[in-house]
């Protein structure tokens, strides 16, 4: 397994979540880093990517403004920090990786762009 996702569970609507995603195996630090997820019978959608030099984009406009991804350059790890979630942010998330500069340097890559994808982590909103 290249890339893995920790991080998720269960939450109350309004609480927040950060997820990590760390690749033992790879140079992280050269890598971009895309989020998405897919919710119970509906399609995978990407949320927000981080390319190497830290710069976001945030693909999906419902958790614009509720969203902030990051990287630890130091731990080789990039987290997506989730405030103020809601019942339709139920869904496994998963982390994928690119490597290249010029990814997610305000565009989001194709799904089909990602070279390595995590199993994903479970995160419930729910009261």
């Amino acid at each position: 397994l290249q890339v893995m996702e920790s991080g998720g569970g269960l939450v109350q609507p309004g609480g927040s979540l950060r997820l990590s995603c760390t690749a033992p195996r790879l140079k992280m630090n050269d890598y971009c880093i895309g989020w998405f997820r897919q919710a119970p019978g509906k399609e995978r959608e990407g949320v927000s990517c981080i390319s190497q030099s830290g710069l976001t984009t945030i693909n999906l406009d419902s958790v614009k403004d509720r969203v902030t991804m990051s990287r630890d350059y130091v731990k080789s790890t990039v987290y997506l920090q989730m405030d103020n979630l809601k019942p339709e942010d139920t869904g496994i998330y998963y982390c994928a990786a690119v490597r290249g500069y010029f990814y997610c340097r305000g565009d989001f890559p194709e799904p089909s762009e990602y070279e390595y994808w995590g199993q994903g982590t479970q995160v419930t909103v729910s009261s």
